[in-house]
């Protein structure tokens, strides 16, 4: 019989329970910015010794700095503030879109220290190439990083595609279908950096980790913890986060609302279906309905920026007729999973001054609970600090936060 109960495991031994504990400590830390050893005892509920001897082997394997001394107003010495380390353990964030590629180094606390984006157009081009270039640029990436004395612990791919068991399925966008990148990308940057043959690499669907930097790192939710994401480029990409988790669904392919069809007969999809969201809300078919080049990339989409502010009707009436069509999509989102907010980025972050009223509208007419109200504050732009490079190398940090004893 099947249940929702996670299922029983072995009972942790003293070295188990070490680390989780030191996890706790860790993240209690990280949370915080910065803190005392009574503070972290007070938040975890541990005794002050146990924080003090877990926080000397943090301290001694690099992941926490002490960082002065703070005093409490009462009685007794003051305690040393802790603080996550600036230096050692990061993340490698690796995001290969359809028009550009962009690689980031996050350090422990979760700040951006290297930062690469190179334009380019990768549709039809062997994936291997592709990945080839990408490796290039996070190889540059690394060796600023180790400049800094940064040590990535591993490298996450974010990829506009269906992607499980570090396969892409299907990135119609990019043409691939069954490509290896993991394997690929490992490969050829273990050629431009020996000393990183062993770098783990993983993957993951590019609107799912976005999602995921929204959450951690953005302040477009304003404490929201169960948003649906949705970002504009060449396609349209979608993530769910519910109570804080991202939904992934049985095979890890939820989200995928690009694809949502909207007329049957409507224009044929890179997909291989008909009348899908993206082919009325996309990037080129925004501009294709603007009378600029679909194939301009976000040079068009600066230039159909320009022309909506100075009032260019076709210009307006394009954004929004992909606003009404990008609502009903939405609306039936809203309607089956209940989200606080909706939050758009990508290029619809830029074009939010005309492309929010008419999905505003859409939402008030078909969401059945009428919380969504024309300027309810619940349709959001996304932050502009945060992207999928971001929300890739972060889940490399979290994997540190989740157990540092494996990185010491």
């Amino acid at each position: 019989m099947r249940n929702n109960l996670t299922p029983l495991g072995l009972k942790a031994d003293k070295t188990g329970v070490r680390r989780h504990n030191l996890s706790l400590v860790l993240r209690a830390v990280h949370d915080a910015g910065e803190v005392t050893r009574a503070g972290v005892a007070a938040q975890v509920g541990l005794t002050r010794a146990a924080v003090s001897s877990l926080a000397e082997q943090l301290l001694e394997s690099g992941f926490l700095t002490e960082w002065g001394k703070t005093f409490s107003g009462q009685a007794g010495r003051p305690g040393t503030v802790l603080k996550v380390a600036r230096t050692g353990a990061a993340g490698l964030g690796v995001e290969i879109n359809v028009d550009y590629v962009a690689v980031c180094v996050l350090d422990l606390a979760g700040t951006d220290r290297v930062r690469l984006v190179e334009r380019r157009d990768n549709r039809g081009l062997p994936p291997a190439e592709v990945l080839a270039h990408a490796a290039q640029i996070a190889a540059r990436a690394l060796a600023s990083a180790e400049e800094q004395d940064l040590r990535p612990v591993g490298a996450e791919l974010a990829v506009p595609a269906l992607v499980s068991g570090g396969t892409v399925r299907q990135a119609p966008n990019l043409g691939w279908k069954r490509v290896a990148v993991e394997g690929l990308f490992a490969q050829a940057l273990s050629v431009l950096r020996p000393e990183h043959r062993a770098l783990p690499v993983s993957s993951d669907n590019e609107a799912n980790v976005a999602a995921l930097a929204e959450l951690w790192f953005g302040d477009g939710a304003g404490g929201v913890r169960s948003f649906l994401y949705l970002t504009g480029e060449i396609g349209v990409g979608g993530a769910l986060v519910l109570d804080g988790e991202l939904l992934r669904g049985a095979h890890g392919f939820a989200g995928e609302i690009g694809h949502m069809p909207l007329d049957q007969d409507g224009p044929r999809c890179r997909c291989g279906s008909r009348g899908c969201l993206e082919q009325y809300a996309g990037q080129s078919a925004l501009l294709r309905a603007a009378g600029l080049d679909d194939g301009s990339g976000l040079t068009g989409v600066a230039e159909l920026e320009r022309r909506a502010r100075q009032g260019e009707e076709r210009a307006t009436a394009a954004i929004e007729q992909a606003g009404q069509k990008l609502g009903l999509a939405v609306a039936g989102a809203v309607n089956l999973f209940d989200p606080d907010a909706v939050m758009l980025g990508g290029i619809y972050r830029d074009l939010m001054p005309w492309l929010a009223p008419s999905v505003d509208r859409e939402l008030t007419e078909r969401v059945v609970s009428g919380l969504w109200q024309p300027g309810s504050g619940r349709l959001r732009a996304s932050s502009p600090s945060v992207d999928a490079a971001r929300g890739a190398a972060g889940l490399m940090i979290r994997e540190v936060l989740a157990d540092p004893a494996a990185y010491a």
